[in-house]
């Protein structure tokens, strides 16, 4: 299949991690969005005419923006997959995984407290299990205001996928 004219080179990408550059939309690259659709289909190249190479089917999952393309973005999940899917599918309302890192293969999903206040030692407000997609509300670099299904607390940054170990917003 024939390159679309202009289309990003296959060595081109911004690394995670490294300063932020401004992609075609003139927002930050990488960010964090997350997918409006239960049903998206993840691309391998940037355009309807490249092959489907993954289907995401949870809608809410946070995905990392890495690489912008007229209307297309690069995307990559918690588990490094990446392609690329239509803008229109994605969402700026911001989620978050709770620890995908921590799920084992043939062994029980581990699980984390959502906490009433940013202690440790506060009341536990619901107990939730890794992989688990929230709601992020506000970030200060350490915890995060989250909700998840009707429960709302707090929770680790480092404890999510889906937000900057130093980013923080209200």
């Amino acid at each position: 299949m024939a390159q679309a004219p202009d289309a990003p080179a296959a060595g081109d990408r911004v690394a995670a991690g490294s300063a932020a550059a401004t992609g075609a939309s003139g927002r930050k690259v990488p960010r964090y969005v997350s997918l409006k659709a239960s049903r998206v289909n993840l691309r391998k190249g940037p355009g309807m005419d490249y092959p489907t190479a993954w289907v995401f089917r949870r809608a809410g999952l946070p995905v990392e923006v890495v690489r912008e393309y007229a209307r297309w973005r690069e995307v990559r999940d918690a588990e490094g997959t990446t392609g690329w899917v239509s803008r229109s599918l994605l969402s700026a309302r911001r989620t978050g995984q709770i620890a995908p890192w921590s799920i084992k293969a043939g062994q029980d999903v581990p699980q984390m407290t959502l906490r009433s206040r940013q202690s440790d030692t506060s009341r536990a407000v619901a107990i939730v299990e890794a992989g688990v997609i929230a709601d992020l509300h506000a970030c200060d670099g350490t915890w995060c205001r989250v909700s998840v299904a009707s429960y709302r607390g707090f929770i680790r940054q480092k404890d999510i996928w889906g937000i900057y170990p130093d980013e923080t917003f209200d």
